[in-house]
């Protein structure tokens, strides 16, 4: 096997899949109840409008608007309350000059009336009569119709991730199934012979797989279904066989540990021989993650993660979430504000590749302070004990105390 090693930047190991992804996606109906973070796949077209009626937008009277013109405390308008119109019911009653009814916030308003005067504005003379002490407009404390949604309008874009508003704005609009791209299966392969599962006691010489169950709750967490396979050693044939069924039966295909340049790495030859082109990154310049595999097979996406904890959540969330989301049906990643903190501690780096440290969190005279978690990338605690990650840019030499940084809390989208 030629070895090769030349780094590339994370954005540009995303870039070169960008362009080969077989971005053909399949979709389902499920219901609008259950649709929170899934990404539609067409257009959800409004079947109806709303409101459907003019509804009052608070607690007062149904009114004509010109009978209340030049109201004023000192010189109120006179109105006969002739009725009320009660929440959830159809009006039954008529206005005429002069006249106003009881309104409720979300009910109709009495048929002839085009305002609402909130209550605060009225004064009771008698059970029959009020005093209105300020004007009104026409409209005015009215939702009207179709004032939130037309008929035929788009209420939601197609690769859109449903929020729990989106929910709301469906089933306010009757529409209780939604068409969205099917969840991708993320096959998640851990190899190595000092592997043993984490209910077990490792012997002198093995660990527990943590990798495998640390990377599908991200794959979770990203809305896709991670798919883990048993635990395979350091051979080839038997890589190869779990390969290629995980290939056949997944959308993207993860490989953690066998990526560094040893000689018992097998990780590139595996990838190679499940189709063209195979392997097209070997090496990206970070700091943990650098010797990472890029690569595609049948327009489907493959990584080979390193076998370090820390260095593998680092290289997913910068190279394999996005492509995570694309082949989930969205264009773009979903925006996860990072949060601005200043700086404890001195922390150096090398230019020419992204530095990323876990940082604790915590506040200072009110004043919101990023301490670096310092450890070994083999040493899971040092993102257990982290509240997220701050990026040192390839062209930096580092962050001096003191300094605003930028965190990219754990547990994005």
């Amino acid at each position: 096997m030629p070895e090769f090693f030349n780094t590339v930047a994370p954005a540009d190991a995303v870039a070169v899949l960008k362009c080969r992804l077989d971005r053909r996606l399949h979709s389902e109906p499920i219901p609008a109840v259950d649709s929170l973070h899934r990404v539609t796949s067409a257009l959800v077209i409004s079947t109806e409008e709303l409101p459907s009626f003019a509804r009052s937008s608070m607690d007062g009277y149904s009114v004509r608007a010109q009978d209340t013109y030049g109201a004023s405390e000192s010189l109120p308008a006179l109105l006969t309350v002739v009725g009320d119109v009660p929440t959830g019911q159809q009006s039954s009653v008529s206005l005429r000059i002069g006249e106003a009814a009881v309104a409720y916030t979300g009910g109709m308003l009495a048929q002839g009336a085009d305002a609402v005067v909130m209550i605060e504005r009225t004064l009771t003379v008698d059970e029959n009569t009020i005093e209105v002490t300020s004007p009104v407009a026409p409209g005015e404390n009215v939702v009207q119709v179709s004032e939130d949604v037309e008929l035929g309008d788009v209420v939601l874009p197609s690769a859109h991730r449903i929020r729990s508003q989106d929910v709301g704005g469906m089933l306010a609009l009757g529409i209780t199934e939604v068409e969205v791209v099917r969840k991708p299966r993320v096959a998640i392969i851990s190899t190595g012979d000092e592997l043993v599962m984490p209910d077990e006691t490792p012997k002198p010489g093995q660990v527990r797989d943590i990798n495998s169950y640390t990377i599908a709750a991200r794959v979770t967490e990203c809305g896709a279904v991670p798919v883990n396979y048993d635990l395979v050693p350091d051979n080839f044939e038997a890589q190869l066989a779990v390969a290629q069924r995980a290939f056949d039966s997944a959308d993207v295909l993860i490989f953690s540990a066998g990526s560094s340049l040893s000689s018992r790495d097998m990780t590139i030859d595996v990838l190679n021989r499940l189709g063209e082109p195979g392997a097209l990154v070997h090496g990206i310049s970070i700091k943990p993650g650098k010797p990472t595999i890029v690569g595609i097979a049948k327009g489907k996406p493959l990584f080979g993660l390193p076998g370090n904890p820390v260095s593998a959540v680092v290289v997913f969330d910068l190279v394999v979430r996005p492509i995570i989301h694309l082949v989930s049906g969205l264009t773009e990643s979903p925006v996860w504000p990072p949060v601005m903190a200043i700086l404890s501690r001195d922390v150096p780096s090398v230019a020419g590749r992204e530095d990323h440290i876990p940082v604790r969190l915590h506040r200072e005279n009110g004043v919101l302070c990023a301490e670096p978690v310092f450890g070994k990338s083999n040493l899971i605690f040092t993102l257990v004990n982290s509240d997220g990650m701050m990026a040192i840019p390839m062209d930096d030499g580092g962050r001096y105390a003191g300094e605003q940084v930028e965190v990219r809390l754990h547990g994005g989208p």
